[in-house]
């Protein structure tokens, strides 16, 4: 039988989980995932997970946060003055805002905090620092 290997475009279904259980993403009862191995379309611990698999196969994988979203960064998570934001622009905590700087693709950041005349932001992944992990099972290697 023919396993998954790095250029092969594949079709999974996939459940997602964080540390204490929790679904943060699947496909189930939805459209499978395809993508190319190796194309970085996916993190790379998942690409890891699908190479050597068969058509048919279900594994489940614990993804540490250096092969999935990376460690939290203290530097990502940044104090800025209110006076930067649009004055009609009411912000609070939770709320995600596009940070843009020209010629940069905008960033979504969340607001972590807000007081009288800043705000917090945290540009970090929402799964950063988090260990993941997924059952995945292989579907079809096209």
């Amino acid at each position: 039988m023919r396993v998954a290997r790095k250029g092969d475009r594949v079709i999974v279904q996939y459940i997602g989980k964080l540390e204490d259980g929790t679904i943060f993403d699947t496909t189930i009862n939805q459209d499978p995932l395809e993508f190319t191995i190796g194309d970085k379309e996916v993190i790379r611990g998942f690409e890891e997970a699908i190479i050597g698999m068969e058509e048919g196969e279900r594994k489940v994988v614990v993804i540490e946060p250096d092969r999935a979203f990376g460690k939290k960064r203290e530097d990502y998570i940044v104090k800025v003055s209110k006076d930067v934001l649009p004055p009609d622009l009411e912000v609070s905590e939770g709320m995600t805002l596009k940070l843009s700087q020209e010629g940069i693709q905008p960033i979504p950041v969340k607001v972590t905090q807000v007081g009288d005349d800043f705000i917090v932001i945290d540009a970090n992944h929402p799964l950063a620092g988090h260990t993941l992990t997924f059952e995945i099972t292989l579907l079809k290697i096209i």
